[in-house]
């Protein structure tokens, strides 16, 4: 069976540290996209235009490949991997976190940094909202008026989840469903559709009057 269950959080959680004068805020947020690393940045530069630091780490998939740690100017090794290391102990991807440190006077050395940013971001994720989510397939299914009440009979019995759907010239509904049931599904949509067997359905069957476009 294919894998394709991860845990994420549901939404923003912030955690914070204070160690000799220095302050340690740290922010996470679901994460999908690495484009959105400038965007999260750029936002809490703004609202804390004073701290010295912004330091992060973030996870992507599913494969443990995307991923990327920060450090930004603190000695290399002290910052952007104990707050990744957080996220791989908390069993979590699609995630970013990023700690700001406002800079209290007295150094702390690499093991209270590393001390520092692990705890802050230890704390945001104790407070986050944990939630599974699932890999998905999305299709385009594009068909005749005459045949609408047909396609959308199947996918309300099968309880596929239309994400989208546009009846203004001819018909297009998008669908989303599970990764790892997304092929045996489709077998089953076809055998409604087309009223037929399911040994009599394959793979590459097509529906004569719906075009199914794998996005």
């Amino acid at each position: 069976m294919v894998e394709d269950a991860y845990i994420t959080i549901s939404k923003p959680a912030i955690g914070e540290y204070k160690e000799k004068g220095s302050k340690f805020i740290a922010f996470a947020f679901p994460f999908c996209d690495e484009n959105e690393v400038e965007v999260r940045m750029a936002d809490l530069k703004t609202i804390h235009p004073k701290a010295r630091h912004y330091c992060y780490a973030y996870k992507l998939g599913m494969d443990n490949n995307r991923f990327r740690t920060n450090d930004d100017g603190e000695p290399s090794g002290t910052a952007g991997k104990p707050i990744y290391g957080q996220i791989l102990s908390h069993g979590l991807t699609n995630i970013i976190i990023i700690v700001i440190r406002y800079f209290g006077g007295t150094k702390l050395g690499a093991s209270g940094l590393i001390h520092a940013y692990k705890e802050s971001a230890r704390q945001s994720l104790d407070s986050a909202i944990k939630i599974e989510k699932f890999l998905t397939k999305t299709y385009t299914l594009r068909f005749q008026y005459d045949h609408m009440g047909q396609i959308l009979n199947a996918l309300k019995e099968l309880n596929i989840d239309i994400q989208d759907k546009n009846f203004e010239v001819d018909c297009m509904v998008v669908i989303e469903m599970r990764l790892s049931v997304a092929d045996s599904m489709m077998l089953r949509f076809k055998s409604k559709v087309l009223n037929k067997s399911m040994d009599e359905i394959q793979s590459n069957t097509e529906i004569p009057f719906c075009k199914i476009i794998d996005i």
